[in-house]
């Protein structure tokens, strides 16, 4: 068990560590000249003097060599501070805990729904295997598979929207906003949640161990419900963070087209405005946080299936 758990905390050091030197490079492999940019966003006109570039490329220790400069930044970073927009002139952190907390309201509602819709589809069409139940759900499932969000979005705003007039087109005013975007988001996760449900149910009651419980005289009822579900339903733990993880930042459709203040619009502005601390303040924190949620479900998936901590051994 030490062993296995030593690895995982030396991956995620890693990880982590190669991910923020990434987000770091953010400003050195953008079109521009960083020093000038700051000084644009901070004076009106085009023209900017070179004795001014220079006076704050000392300033800010951007003549150290490129580790200091990362090193330093780091040190910030850990500490909460990850700079000053360059639009609006506020701390970074400011703007990107709130839209932090609109992201993740998104995903949870998303892949909470998308889990408990899976595991119910998913045990069905295994134990219905073959049958016509099983290949209806098969059949929906997998043509969601193909439909991208941002194909979904503009459609579910179309019908449920300015069709029908049942739910709001954008904005985040209540519940009542989350719905379109949250089923959007929900959509292609299921699929995959219940072809992994489903798979790994049907594995589940090819066991040893549950003929063995049968033989025991267990009802096929209560087979299913003590051995197989718990058994079936490992793959979802790690498929939940990855998507999880991916829905992060993949997001930025749905947030900007149901124009919803969270984690992916505060990104796409970022970008627009070539606001460079506020797109690196977004893009680390929704790596940071993909990086611990895999590693966690990896942890987790490990001490539920003792094989995985002996394949690692």
């Amino acid at each position: 068990m030490m062993p296995f758990l030593a690895r995982r905390a030396a991956a995620l050091v890693a990880a982590v560590l190669l991910a923020s030197f990434t987000v770091f490079l953010i400003p050195y492999v953008t079109p521009g000249d960083p020093v000038r940019k700051i000084i644009r966003s901070r004076v009106a006109g085009d023209v900017i003097d070179d004795s001014a570039v220079d006076a704050l490329s000392l300033q800010l220790g951007l003549n150290d060599p490129l580790w200091t400069q990362y090193l330093r930044w780091l040190g910030r970073l850990s500490s909460g501070d990850m700079g000053l927009s360059y639009t609006s002139r506020t701390p970074v952190a400011e703007q990107v805990l709130p839209a932090l907390w609109i992201t993740l309201s998104l995903v949870v509602l998303a892949l909470g729904a998308a889990a408990a819709i899976s595991v119910i589809l998913g045990v069905t069409a295994a134990l219905q295997e073959g049958r016509p139940a099983d290949k209806a759900i098969t059949a929906v499932t997998q043509a969601f598979i193909a439909l991208p969000e941002y194909w979904l979005a503009p459609l579910f705003v179309l019908v449920f929207a300015l069709q029908l007039s049942l739910l709001p087109s954008a904005g985040w005013e209540g519940p009542h906003s989350a719905v379109l975007p949250v089923a959007v988001l929900a959509l292609r996760p299921t699929s995959y949640f219940t072809s992994a449900v489903r798979e790994g149910v049907l594995e589940a009651l090819s066991a040893e161990h549950v003929a063995a419980a049968r033989s025991r005289g267990l009802s096929h009822l209560q087979t299913v419900w003590k051995h197989v579900i718990p058994n079936g339903l490992l793959p979802l733990t790690t498929l939940v963070a990855v998507w999880f993880a991916g829905l992060l930042g993949g997001s930025v459709i749905v947030e900007v087209i149901f124009a919803i203040p969270g984690m992916g619009r505060l990104l796409f502005d970022g970008v627009l405005n070539s606001d460079i601390p506020l797109a690196q303040g977004a893009v680390v924190v929704v790596v940071g946080l993909a990086v611990l949620l895999t590693t966690a479900a990896d942890l987790v998936h490990g001490l539920l299936n003792p094989q995985i901590r002996m394949s690692h051994a």
